[in-house]
C-alpha cells in the first residue's frame, strides 16, 4: 500500500502546468523579437550554438526535477507489514450537495465550504469507522470510494467543489443510489449522511429512502441555509462577476427546503438538522451513530511503513546535475555530439 506522509506537499505540482505555460510565453516572446532583427534562418545560422530544442531540454530536466523534489517533500511510504486486526467501526458515506446553490452565503464563509469545515472535523473523530464522499447536483458521483485512509479522505475534500459537476439541479435520489453501492461489507453498521440546501429537488427521492432504509442504512440529512435566504454569486476565473439571475433578469433568492430534507430523513430511518453558522450538525448525528451497533469485523492492515523519499531526492539531484552540466559545459561536452542541431 502506497501512502504520502506529507500529502499536501503534492499541490506543488499544480505549478507545473503554470510554468510550462510561463516558459512557452518566453519562448515565443523570444522568437518574436530576434523576427525584428531580420530572417530567422540568417539570425540562426549568425548563433550556431544557441538551440530551442536544447532549452526545451533543460526546461523538461528542471520540471522533473522539480516534480521529484515534490515527491521527496510529500514522503512515499509504502506498508512493510501486514496484519490482521478486528475492529468495530460503522461505515459512513457523506453525500454533499456541490450545486451553485452552495455558494450562497447566508451561512459563512459559504454553505459549501462550511460544509466541508465540518466534514473535516469529523475525519478526526473517526477511529474503526470507514468514509466514503460522494458529490452531486444534477448527477452524482463517487468522489471516495469508502476506505479508512483519512489522509486520502481529506485530500479528496479539499478538491470538491461546484465544477466537479456542471449539470445544475440536486438529484438526491441519484446520490442515495451512489451512497449505497459504496457499501462493500453488508455485516458492518452503514449510514448516508446527505448535506444540502435541498432546492430544485428531482426525482423519487423519499422511495429511494426508504428501499435503503429497508436494507438497513440509515439515512441522516442536514440542511444548508436559512429560511431568508441568500443571493448566489456567480463567479468568473476567480472574481465575483455578479449574482444568478432567472429568466426574466431578477436576482435569484436560494432558501433551504427544510420539509424535503425532513422528509428524506424520516424516510430513512434518520433525522434532519438545519445547519447554523455556530453549529453544523454532524457532532450530534456522530454521537447518534456511535450509539449504533458495531459489528466486529476481521480485516488486512499495513502496521509498519517504510519511507521512500530517498529515491526521489535522488532523481531530484541527478535531474538538476545533468540539466547543470549541459548548460555550464556545453561547448566542451556537448558540441562535438550536436544533440540539438540549430533549427534550419
Amino acid at each position: 500500500m502506497l501512502r504520502f506522509s506529507h500529502h499536501y506537499f503534492l499541490y506543488g505540482l499544480f505549478l507545473i502546468p503554470l510554468l510550462t505555460a510561463l516558459f512557452w510565453l518566453m519562448m515565443a516572446r523570444k522568437k518574436r523579437v530576434l523576427e525584428h532583427f531580420g530572417n530567422m534562418s540568417l539570425i540562426q545560422r549568425l548563433m550556431p550554438d544557441v538551440s530551442n530544442a536544447r532549452q526545451w531540454f533543460r526546461f523538461t530536466l528542471v520540471m522533473l526535477g522539480f516534480s521529484s523534489l515534490i515527491l521527496a517533500l510529500a514522503n512515499p511510504q509504502t506498508g512493510s507489514k501486514l496484519e490482521k486486526a478486528k475492529r468495530k467501526g460503522v461505515d459512513l458515506v457523506v453525500a454533499l450537495d456541490v450545486s451553485n446553490s452552495m455558494l450562497a452565503e447566508d451561512i459563512q464563509p459559504n454553505r459549501l465550504e462550511r460544509a466541508k469545515q465540518a466534514i473535516s472535523r469529523l475525519i478526526d473523530r473517526l477511529e474503526d469507522d470507514r468514509l466514503g464522499l460522494v458529490v452531486f447536483a444534477g448527477r452524482a458521483y463517487t468522489q471516495l470510494p469508502i476506505t479508512n485512509d483519512f489522509g486520502a479522505a481529506r485530500l479528496f475534500l479539499s478538491t470538491v467543489s461546484p465544477d466537479l459537476i456542471p449539470v445544475q439541479g440536486t438529484a438526491i435520489a441519484d446520490a442515495i443510489e451512489k451512497s449505497a453501492m459504496a457499501f462493500n461489507d453488508p455485516a458492518r453498521s452503514r449510514v448516508i449522511i446527505i448535506i444540502s440546501d435541498g432546492e430544485d429537488h428531482e426525482g423519487n427521492t423519499l422511495e429511494r429512502a426508504q428501499q435503503e432504509a429497508e436494507k438497513g442504512i440509515k439515512i441522516f440529512t442536514i440542511g444548508m441555509g436559512t429560511y431568508e435566504g441568500s443571493v448566489i454569486p456567480v463567479y468568473r476565473e476567480g472574481k465575483l462577476a455578479g449574482y444568478k439571475k432567472d429568466k426574466n433578469n431578477s436576482t435569484v433568492i436560494s432558501r433551504l427546503n427544510e420539509t424535503m430534507l425532513q422528509q428524506i430523513a424520516s424516510a430513512g430511518n434518520g433525522f434532519f438538522i438545519r445547519a447554523s453558522n455556530t453549529e453544523v450538525g454532524l457532532n450530534k448525528i456522530f454521537d447518534e451513530i456511535n450509539k449504533m451497533e458495531k459489528k466486529e469485523v476481521e480485516t488486512a492492515l499495513f502496521t509498519d511503513y517504510e519511507d521512500q523519499f530517498q529515491y526521489f531526492v535522488f532523481l531530484a539531484l541527478l535531474f538538476f546535475v545533468i540539466e547543470f552540466l549541459l548548460f555550464e559545459r556545453k561547448s566542451r561536452w556537448f558540441g562535438k555530439l550536436k544533440l540539438f542541431e540549430p533549427e534550419s
